[in-house]
């Protein structure tokens, strides 16, 4: 069946791809597309509704991003956020400026309850602000909704029943920090948008299923099956699709964590895929040997797994498909849909130009981490693997902060083992998205015994997140800290120093490299 759709135009802001999130909680497909997204493209996609989100630009200035104007004229409903709002005011004949004074942060704004947005919230909100621009003056056929002490217009929205609706917030409805959030949005989805929540993981786990057997026809597809959980739920829905057809590549290339190889093997025993492990270890540190910028690092890694997966595909026979566990963020962080590149992921923006399969299968290439989870669930898996952190392409590649070298992959594995372990002993793993450890390439004075020792820097690194797409650092208790810092120290040599990263997402990324 074909979901309602809701386009999200991406105007650059930090928050595009969370919006998506939020939408698609509330049970409503959408898609993110860049502002340039031409007009047909955009009819084709018969949109229920339209969201443009927030930008670091001010939507007075000459260059700043635009879309088409011929938006308005789709006839559907438009909710502008941040940047978006202050586009909906510029481009409908209001004025925009910069304000002497920003509101950034939490704020408390005044919300009238009779708009359409705003219906049976409290008359005061707590709301997250972070706007270069102010509406100064809105346009001709629109009411102030929304208004904080810096902020004259919060919020607004056309009038006349007889025009297409568009809303503006100057507030982030799509984050945490705002309280009626997703209130705000359910209210602009259901009761403005007509939106039915059809957006089901069996819904897609059926229509992917029939995609899949359309695509392969009688043909064979490689798997790249790394063990996490993108490369496992694509396995478990290949598998459902094609049966015998599939064939799934696990690549061992000596970056993994302390005995995982053995670990991935004993995971997949029971699900009767056709598995095979390659040994790749020495042929990815040659070609990483003396390396260090992490940008080439995930190229040459990225290339030579498609290198070991075309000769495997010579030993299984005609093989026409190549499939990855490619999700929603992979892409945007690797730069493609008119974003900067944030990281490029080996299996999106590290691919080599030439590959020697006919098409590549991407079926969980529009997710989200958290429908990925419950679409493994969906198809049966095991929590063991629904449940598994996640863990880069590139592995420890991209924790080993410079040239990567056999003795720096020892330290790291043991290091990050006894950090993992002391994580699990106290309990606290449920409560935390991610943790690791990562291996820098700074060296700093200790003592052992009487001896002075000059070795390496260890970071501890813990994170909470709903998405992956932002993150808060996690308030591990100091205790477990200690004990990990002590242990590692004292058993892992090379380690004379232990730190803890206490940065968010942003201003930094969830990994260091």
């Amino acid at each position: 069946m074909e979901h309602q759709c809701v386009l999200i135009l991406d105007f650059g802001g930090q928050y595009a791809q969370l919006i998506a999130r939020r939408v698609r909680e509330l049970g409503v497909y959408c898609e993110v597309h860049p502002h340039t997204l031409n007009l047909g493209k955009a009819a084709q996609l018969e949109p229920i509704g339209i969201i443009f989100s927030g930008g670091q630009d001010s939507a007075y200035t000459e260059d700043s991003p635009k879309c088409d104007p011929g938006v308005y004229r789709l006839g559907v409903p438009i909710l502008g956020i941040g940047y978006g709002a202050q586009l909906i005011a510029h481009q409908q004949g209001g004025k925009v400026t910069t304000p002497d004074r920003r509101e950034r942060g939490r704020v408390k704004v005044n919300v009238n309850a009779d708009s359409r947005l705003f219906l049976g919230l409290a008359p005061e909100q707590d709301v997250w602000m972070s706007h270069p621009g102010c509406i100064e003056q809105l346009p001709p056929g629109f009411a102030r909704t929304a208004h904080s002490g810096a902020t004259p217009y919060a919020a607004f929205e056309s009038t006349g029943l007889d025009k297409t609706p568009l809303f503006g917030l100057q507030f982030h409805p799509e984050t945490e920090q705002t309280d009626s959030g997703k209130e705000i949005l359910r209210t602009f989805l259901f009761t403005v948008c007509g939106a039915t929540g059809d957006w089901t993981m069996a819904d897609y786990a059926a229509r992917a299923v029939e995609e899949i057997r359309a695509q392969v026809g009688d043909g064979k597809v490689l798997l790249a099956l790394s063990g996490g959980v993108d490369s496992s739920v694509v396995a478990a829905l290949l598998f459902k699709a094609i049966g015998s057809q599939l064939s799934c590549i696990f690549v061992d290339h000596g970056l993994m964590r302390k005995d995982e190889g053995n670990e991935i093997m004993q995971a997949f025993k029971n699900l009767k895929l056709n598995l095979v492990r390659v040994d790749a270890a020495e042929r990815f540190l040659s070609k990483l040997a003396g390396v260090t910028d992490p940008e080439r690092k995930r190229k040459i890694i990225g290339e030579e797994f498609i290198r070991v997966f075309e000769e495997q595909a010579k030993k299984i026979g005609k093989v026409d498909f190549l499939a990855q566990g490619t999700i929603y963020p992979d892409i945007i962080e690797s730069g493609t849909g008119g974003k900067d590149v944030l990281k490029s992921h080996h299996n999106v923006g590290g691919l080599p130009e030439r590959i020697d399969f006919r098409e590549i299968i991407e079926p969980v290439r529009t997710l989200f981490k958290s429908e990925v989870r419950a679409l493994g669930t969906e198809l049966g898996l095991p929590a063991c693997l629904t449940g598994r952190q996640p863990f880069p392409g590139p592995g420890l590649a991209v924790r080993v902060i410079g040239e990567i070298t056999r003795e720096k992959l020892e330290i790291l594995r043991e290091a990050d083992f006894i950090f993992r372990n002391e994580i699990t002993k106290a309990g606290i793993a449920p409560e935390i998205s991610q943790y690791f450890a990562v291996l820098t390439d700074m060296r700093s004075v200790g003592i052992n015994g009487e001896k002075r020792t000059y070795e390496h820097t260890l970071v501890l690194r813990a994170v909470v997140t709903c998405d992956f797409m932002t993150a808060q650092w996690a308030r591990i208790p100091h205790n477990v800290l200690a004990s990990a810092s002590a242990r590692i120290t004292a058993s892992v040599r090379g380690i004379n120093r232990v730190v803890y990263d206490i940065t968010d997402k942003p201003p930094g990324a969830i990994e260091w490299e």
